[in-house]
C-alpha cells in the first residue's frame, strides 16, 4: 500500500451526504483534507472515484428521498453534479489542487476507441498536475444508473488509469464474517482469493439509504480488481488516511491474477451482450478448458440480433453463461453455419467463411459465480 504510486479512491454517497439528501461539507472537507496530504509528497496520484451527485440532488428538488423513477434520479443528478464538483473544487483550492470533472457511463469503458480516449483525458489530468474527479454520467445514462454505486467503475478505471492501488471507502469499517451491527462478527483482515470468502455473509444494503450499492457490489469490484493484478483496501471513509498510509485497515484483497489486455477486462465486465451463442459440450471444454477460437460447428444456436463485432455471451446447453467474445458474422448469417466445419463452409459459400466465429484473442472465460 505505501509503495503504490498511482491510487484510484472511491467513495460511496452515503460516506458524503445526509441521509436526507444534500453535501455534508465537513465530510468532504475530512475527505480532501486525506487526499491532498497524500499527494503533497510529490510521488503519488490520485484519481477519485466520487458518487453523491444523486444525492446531492435531492434537498435541492425538494425531494425527500431518492426517487425510484428514472426521470426524476436524472434530474437530481444533473443538480446534484453540480454541486458535487463545485464542493470539491472548493475544497481541493484550499490545498493549490485542480480538479478535473470526468463522466463515464458504461459505453466509455466497453468500446475500445472510447477507452483510449478516456485513458488519455485522465493520464493527462494527472501529468499536469490535476486530481481527476469521475462519476457514472448520471444523467444519461440509462440502466447504468443502477449499477453497483460506481463500485465496478472504479475496479474499471483503476485498470484503465494503471493504478497500483484500489481503495474503496464505504460507511463500514472493512468486511466481516457476517452481520458487523450484531455482536460476534469478526473483520476479515485479509482476501488471497474466492475460498476465503466462502460462508461469508455480505450484506447487500448500505445503511444511509442515499446510495444504490452495498457490500456485495464492493466485494464484487475488488475481486474484478484484484482478478487484474490490482490490489484493494476496502474500509471506512473516516479510516481513508490509515488506508492510504499503509496502517492496518479494514480488508485488504490480495491480487488473484495479472494485468490484463484492456480489451479482456471491459468484455468480461463492463460490456453488454447483444445475443448469445449456445454451444455445444464439446466447444464449452474447447473454448473454457483449452482457450481455443470458438469455430461453427461447436455452436448449436443462435439467439438475439447482433452484428459483426458485437459483444455476444457463449453459454452451455443449460444456458449458463460460460464466456463472452466479439462475434466475427451477423446473427442472421451464423444459423447457416451450425455444426458444419470452417473447410465446408469455404466450399460452400466461399473462402470468406473459414474462419472463426469467435476469435481467442476476443474472448473472456466467465469465471463461476460464488453468489
Amino acid at each position: 500500500m505505501a509503495e503504490a504510486r498511482r491510487i484510484v479512491v472511491k467513495v460511496g454517497s452515503s460516506s458524503l451526504t445526509t441521509a436526507s439528501g444534500g453535501l455534508d461539507a465537513d465530510r468532504v472537507d475530512a475527505l480532501v483534507d486525506v487526499l491532498a496530504a497524500v499527494r503533497a509528497g510529490g510521488d503519488k496520484e490520485i484519481v477519485l472515484v466520487s458518487s453523491g451527485a444523486i444525492a446531492a440532488g435531492l434537498a435541492p428538488l425538494g425531494l425527500a428521498r431518492r426517487p425510484k423513477d428514472l426521470a426524476r434520479q436524472q434530474a437530481a443528478a444533473s443538480v446534484g453534479q453540480g454541486l458535487l464538483v463545485a464542493r470539491y473544487t472548493a475544497s481541493f483550492a484550499r490545498y493549490g489542487v485542480r480538479v478535473g470533472q470526468v463522466l463515464l457511463t458504461t459505453d466509455d469503458t466497453s468500446r475500445r476507441a472510447h477507452y483510449r480516449n478516456a485513458y488519455r483525458t485522465l493520464d493527462q489530468l494527472l501529468t499536469m498536475g490535476a486530481l481527476p474527479v469521475v462519476n457514472e454520467n448520471d444523467t444519461v445514462a440509462t440502466d447504468e444508473i443502477r449499477f453497483g454505486d460506481n463500485d465496478r467503475l472504479a475496479a474499471l478505471v483503476a485498470h484503465l488509469v494503471r493504478a497500483d492501488l484500489l481503495v474503496l471507502l464505504s460507511d463500514v469499517d472493512g468486511l466481516y464474517d457476517g452481520n458487523p451491527a450484531k455482536p460476534g462478527t469478526t473483520r476479515i483482515g485479509e482476501v488471497r482469493g474466492p475460498a476465503d470468502l466462502e460462508g461469508v455473509e455480505i450484506g447487500s444494503a448500505g445503511k444511509a439509504g442515499v446510495g444504490t450499492g452495498g457490500m456485495v457490489t464492493k466485494v464484487e469490484a475488488a475481486r474484478i480488481a484484484a482478478a487484474a493484478g490490482i490490489p484493494v483496501v476496502l474500509t471506512a471513509a473516516s479510516r481513508a488516511a490509515d488506508a492510504l498510509a499503509g496502517r492496518d485497515t479494514g480488508t485488504w484483497f490480495h491480487r488473484t491474477g495479472r494485468r490484463s489486455a484492456d480489451r479482456l477486462l471491459w468484455l468480461a465486465h463492463a460490456s453488454t451482450p447483444q445475443g448469445a451463442l449456445v454451444l455445444d459440450d464439446g466447444a464449452v471444454r474447447a473454448v473454457t478448458e483449452r482457450r481455443t477460437s470458438l469455430l461453427p460447428a461447436g455452436i448449436a444456436a443462435v439467439e438475439g440480433e447482433f452484428s459483426a463485432g458485437d459483444p455476444v455471451e457463449l453459454r452451455d446447453t443449460a444456458g449458463r453463461p460460460v464466456a463472452r467474445g466479439l462475434v466475427s458474422f451477423d446473427a442472421k448469417e451464423i444459423p447457416q453455419l451450425l455444426g458444419r466445419s470452417t473447410r465446408e463452409l469455404a466450399r460452400a459459400l466461399g473462402p470468406a467463411y473459414e474462419r472463426e466465429v469467435v476469435h481467442r484473442d476476443d474472448l473472456v472465460v466467465l469465471q463461476p459465480s460464488n453468489g
